[in-house]
């Protein structure tokens, strides 16, 4: 990746001016990669109050969002909405019902029953998604949902998209490619928020990538310690690290078997980002920001964890052989990454 947005879930919370600033300044002295900061939607995440938006985006942010801790106030994402309309930027929310999701470790099924596990419903995510749609229809507001995962989601986006509802959405890899059947064993690394579902889910979930109800691919990039996933399954944290199989998994689950295009692919994963949260790139136009990743489609190669570069090791594509592979980043014309280098 030439360019990615990051969450609000720091420590402190990314919720003022001075912390968007520090994130950008990091980035900076890292010269990797673009680095967009997104400000948290309430001060703490703690759902209560706003944060300063106007703050926040003066000093750099572009979207906001309370990460994976939805909004559970009907009112407080009414009034982050209009507030955020005045910015032109979205609102990125996590949708979870939380008394339904409460204390859940996986997809709410067959599976999680006999694994004696309590399940997340698929009505959790459902519920929020469809009040965060119908908050956009009456604020004007543009509101962005985060790793969609179900297949009634799909159809909840299909409809307020036609209807002219400003809402956009995003599904993640591992969504898309692996159903609950992986947390069997109590893989801990198949453990995230939302859950991995059914093999019904992820065949809607292709297809809405295939004809645009889903805008667009995103990693939720979530590096845990190898000590934090070796818990009871329950007590494990959610998340997966992402950033450097993300290719590789749509070309082989989605390119290989013919659902989508290449083009499709850059739109999804790079285009229609940028769109979606103003920003530059996306794009080979003359005068355009000289990012681009060069990968090899036909490149085939085992998942190994322990090679990666980020520290984050907690993969559920270990020893996975998979196609496709980025072996060049290269941010404002300037050669940054090589395979093997």
């Amino acid at each position: 990746f030439t360019a990615v947005c990051a969450m609000p879930n720091t420590d402190p919370v990314t919720d003022n001016q001075a912390a968007v600033g520090f994130i950008i300044r990091q980035a900076q002295r890292a010269d990797a990669a673009r680095v967009y900061p997104i400000g948290a939607i309430s001060v703490g995440q703690r759902g209560e109050s706003l944060a300063e938006f106007g703050e926040m985006i003066g000093a750099g942010a572009v979207a906001v969002s309370d990460d994976g801790k939805p909004v559970a106030s009907a009112q407080l994402m009414r009034s982050a909405l209009e507030y955020a309309r005045a910015f032109n930027i979205p609102v990125a929310d996590h949708c979870e019902e939380p008394t339904l999701a409460h204390g859940g470790a996986m997809n709410e099924g067959l599976v999680s029953a006999r694994l004696g596990l309590k399940g997340i419903p698929a009505e959790a995510e459902e519920i929020m998604a469809i009040r965060d749609i119908l908050l956009a229809r009456l604020t004007g507001g543009h509101v962005h949902l985060c790793h969609m995962s179900t297949k009634g989601s799909v159809e909840l986006i299909r409809w307020g998209k036609d209807r002219g509802i400003r809402v956009t959405a995003e599904v993640c890899p591992h969504h898309i490619s692996l159903t609950e059947d992986a947390v069997e064993g109590y893989n801990t690394n198949a453990k995230m928020n939302p859950p991995l579902r059914t093999a019904a889910d992820v065949a809607a979930l292709q297809e809405a990538v295939k004809d645009g109800t889903i805008d667009l691919v995103a990693t939720d990039h979530a590096p845990h310690h190898y000590d934090e996933k070796e818990r009871e399954f329950a007590d494990a944290p959610n998340g997966i690290v992402g950033l450097e199989t993300a290719l590789a998994v749509l070309v082989t689950n989605l390119v290989s078997p013919g659902i989508i295009d290449y083009a499709t692919l850059v739109n999804r994963m790079s285009c229609t980002p940028a769109r979606t949260f103003n920003l530059p790139g996306g794009t080979l136009t003359r005068g355009s920001v000289a990012d681009v990743t060069v990968f090899d489609p036909a490149m085939a190669w085992t998942v190994e964890p322990g090679k990666f570069v980020t520290k984050g090791r907690n993969s559920p594509y270990n020893g996975q052989r998979l196609t496709g592979r980025a072996t060049c980043t290269i941010v404002g014309g300037r050669i940054v990454y090589r395979l093997g280098e």
